[in-house]
This record gives structure tokens, C-alpha cells and sequence, in this order.
């Protein structure tokens, strides 16, 4: 059993988690805009991709490889390039998505792969969980085991909040049997997502 001494941290860093990674960013942003555009069961690929890539994030905060990283020479730039090129390709596939009643099974959706290096590329998710890892300590005096109720914990929340964010998308795809909303819907949603990471990239 935890320590009650434990519970208020806990969930001083599920509510952190919460706010901080849940809030609106590259990649809970495309969550909901391929989930929206493409419907859950066509969506779910890429979102694993998203969880797999943040928790490769969430891994490399709690081990300090995100020092390494941009201790090496435009070792953060180059992803930082590879994540906006991606996100922009991504905006301009959901802008110009058709109709859901004028697609076909044909039509390629976004990927596993694209999901996971956006993730990984993504500058708001190594901030986010960062603040998040380093700001609440669950066992002051027990490093290891502080760490891995925290990685367990924030991995359960990465997949909650990215499952989330996908619903909300879905949600939305009912709405987008009409043309003129469709195309409303899709380009705002595109929209979102560049501005989300303009806005992440500037802080």
C-alpha cells in the first residue's frame, strides 16, 4: 500500500499531468483533428503512435537523456525542423480531407510511424513533462521508487489524455458529413494544430 503521506502528492501529479500534458498542444491537437477527420477505427494507428512517442519522451525526462539530446550540437534543432515540417504536411492532409461520406476505405490516413516521430519531435511534451516529473516528489527519500510510481502514472495518463483528445475528435466526425462544415471543421482544426505549435515552438 502507498503511504498516506503519498496520496496528496499523487494526486497533486495526476492533477498536474492533467493540466500541463492534457492541455492543448501538437500532438493532443492532431489526435483530435485526425480523429475528427478520419473517424476512430481509421485514427487509433497514429494515436498509438502519439502515446509510443510521448512515452519515449517520458522516458528519456525521468533519465535525463533530454540533456544529452540538446547538449549535442543542433541535436534539438533537427527535430525541432523534422516535427514542424511533419505538423505542416499533417494541417494541410486535414484541411483538404474530403467529406466522410465522399471517402473511401482507399484513402490513406495517418500513420503509427508519423504519430511517434511527431511525439518524440514534439517541444511541448519534453517542457510539459519535465515540469511535470520534477516538480512533485512522491517519496523524498526513496529516488527509485519515486521515479517509477511516476512513470507509471504519467504512462496512464499520456494514453488516457491522447484517448481522450481522439474521442473529442470523433465526436466531432458526425458533423462532418456536410461539405460546408466538413471543409469549416477541417480547415479550423488545421488551423489549430499550426497555431498550437507555432505557439509551442515560441515558448
Amino acid at each position: 500500500m502507498f503511504e498516506q503521506s503519498a496520496f496528496y502528492p499523487i494526486l497533486t501529479l495526476l492533477l498536474a499531468s492533467l493540466v500541463i500534458m492534457g492541455s492543448p498542444g501538437p500532438s493532443t491537437i492532431s489526435a483530435t483533428a485526425v480523429g475528427a477527420v478520419y473517424g476512430f477505427r481509421r485514427s487509433i494507428g497514429y494515436v498509438c503512435g502519439l502515446i509510443a512517442g510521448t512515452l519515449v519522451v517520458l522516458l528519456a525526462v525521468a533519465v535525463g537523456v533530454v540533456a544529452i539530446l540538446f547538449s549535442v550540437p543542433y541535436g534539438a534543432s533537427v527535430l525541432t525542423a523534422v516535427s514542424t515540417v511533419y505538423i505542416a504536411y499533417l494541417a494541410f492532409k486535414i484541411a483538404i480531407a474530403p467529406p466522410l461520406a465522399r471517402r473511401g476505405d482507399q484513402i490513406a490516413t495517418p500513420a503509427f510511424t508519423g504519430g511517434f516521430l511527431l511525439a518524440v519531435a514534439n517541444p511541448k511534451a519534453y517542457l510539459a513533462i519535465a515540469a511535470v516529473f520534477a516538480g512533485v516528489s512522491l517519496f523524498k527519500d526513496r529516488h527509485t521508487l519515486d521515479a517509477m510510481l511516476k512513470i507509471t502514472l504519467l504512462s496512464l495518463m499520456i494514453v488516457a489524455i491522447h484517448l481522450c483528445w481522439l474521442l473529442v475528435g470523433t465526436s466531432l466526425s458526425r458533423f462532418l458529413q456536410n461539405p460546408t462544415i466538413s471543409r469549416i471543421v477541417n480547415i479550423s482544426l488545421a488551423g489549430m494544430l499550426l497555431v498550437t505549435t507555432a505557439l509551442a515552438l515560441a515558448g
